[in-house]
Formats: structure tokens, C-alpha cells, sequence
């Protein structure tokens, strides 16, 4: 199975070590969003989006990404974040949507906390500071370990 992932992670690279931990399980490469090239994608089983999450959705150059590429009925996908206020079901709906209008089938979802100081978070501190945390990060190797058993069927 070739896997690969795209991710964003800028501020303090929540979202990339969650993607590193389950890149380690899935043995799945990892590339920024804005580093992969749309007619690549085609070419692997299964495919992450990722990053952290900025005003109720997701970092805009995975939209981008996906805007470019043409429709993939059938294609596997999984949605990741990390955010301050961790409310998948909200954070993750607009990128779930502009993956199945590609048609992409969601074989799994994974969020946890991360340390935010956008905006006025940063003059208090920031919330989640830690985290993700070795906790954080188990959960996410169980989710890949999940996603493998998924597509072993």
C-alpha cells in the first residue's frame, strides 16, 4: 500500500507530529500541501489531509490542493487536525465536504489537541500548551493502525 500525506503545520508544528506518528505506522511519506503535485496524487492507495485548525476549519492550501485535482471516485482519504478547541465534527466538516465532492471515500477521521496561540490566545498563554503530547501522539499510531485494517480487507 503507498500512502502518502499532506499536511501544513506552521505554528508550532502540532500537526506535523501528528503526522509523523502516523506516517510511522502507515509507512506513508509526508509532504507539505503546497509541495505536492495535483497528478501525483493518482498514484497512491490512500491519501491524508492534514493540519491545524484555523477559524473552524482547516489551513487553506489543502483546499487549494484539492481545487486543483481532478474527480478521484474511489480514491481512500483521512482527514487529521490538531486545534485548540478540538471539535472534529465542526472543524473537520468543510474539508470532509471538498474531499467527497471530489470523490473521495473518508475511511477515517483523527483529531486531537494542540497548542494554539493565534490571535488573542497568544497575550494569555495560548490554550493546550504540551500538546499534542505522547498521549496525543499514541492516539494517533492506533488510528493508523486502524486505517491499515481497513484497507486489509
Amino acid at each position: 500500500m503507498r500512502a502518502l500525506i499532506a499536511y501544513v503545520s506552521v505554528h508550532h508544528g502540532n500537526t506535523e507530529k501528528v503526522a509523523k506518528a502516523i506516517a510511522e505506522v502507515l509507512g506513508a511519506e509526508m509532504r507539505k500541501a503546497w509541495e505536492v503535485r495535483p497528478e501525483e496524487l493518482l498514484s497512491y492507495d490512500l491519501l491524508g489531509f492534514g493540519s491545524g485548525i484555523y477559524y473552524w476549519k482547516h489551513h487553506r492550501a489543502l483546499f487549494k490542493l484539492l481545487d486543483s485535482l481532478p474527480n478521484v471516485e474511489g480514491k481512500k482519504a483521512f482527514i487529521f487536525s490538531t486545534a485548540g478547541i478540538n471539535v472534529p465534527f465542526i472543524n473537520h466538516r468543510k474539508l470532509r465536504k471538498a474531499l467527497k465532492e471530489k470523490g473521495f471515500e473518508i475511511v477515517g477521521e483523527f483529531s486531537c489537541r494542540g497548542w494554539d496561540t493565534n490571535g488573542w490566545l497568544e497575550k494569555i498563554g495560548g490554550l493546550n500548551k504540551g500538546h499534542p503530547d505522547e498521549r496525543d501522539l499514541e492516539r494517533a499510531r492506533k488510528f493508523a493502525e486502524g486505517l491499515k485494517k481497513i484497507l486489509e480487507r
